[in-house]
């Protein structure tokens, strides 16, 4: 495994830990595709995370919860480390039993990594960015969720832009 894997496996189980775990809620609503979705630059609000859109900018939790229900929405112009760059379904093949971590991170993996350069404008690989994702909670899996949040961060300090199309 190189390096940029070892610190993609580093920080997605950093952040997994902060925002991995839903709660049960029914249902996740329509995908949507939006750019950020503040219109004031200092606006800030919190979200369902079952209402979250492509282009949301994020400020993950300062506080590690067992279920994360919320985060905060900010305008992609505030100071933010996440940005949501995919809204995904797991396979209707997904087990109806609650999959192990190895097999949510494999496939949560797969799906984000299809979607990276298409919204960043680069390949992963090339990109100084990094991504990780949202996963469905035990109790949210038994209600039916699929749902695969992917989220770009920035490991290197707070970003004051969308990161969609900035090739960086």
């Amino acid at each position: 495994m190189d390096d940029r894997m070892v610190d993609l496996a580093r920080g997605t189980q950093r952040l997994r830990r902060l925002v991995s775990a839903r709660a049960v809620v029914a249902g996740f609503g329509s995908l949507l595709l939006a750019g950020c979705s503040l219109a004031s630059s200092s606006q800030s609000k919190t979200v369902s995370v079952f209402k979250l859109s492509v282009g949301d900018c994020l400020v993950p939790p300062s506080k590690i919860q067992a279920d994360l229900t919320t985060v905060t929405v900010v305008a992609c112009t505030q100071p933010h480390t996440q940005q949501v760059f995919g809204l995904v379904r797991l396979p209707e093949s997904s087990s109806a039993s609650y999959p192990s971590m190895p097999q949510l991170d494999a496939q949560a993996n797969g799906l984000c990594l299809d979607r990276f350069d298409r919204f960043v404008g680069v390949p992963y690989q090339r990109s100084k960015l990094f991504f990780t994702y949202m996963l469905p909670s035990v109790g949210s899996w038994s209600a039916g969720d699929r749902s695969v949040v992917c989220i770009v961060e920035s490991v290197t300090g707070p970003l004051r832009r969308s990161v969609q199309g900035s090739r960086i």
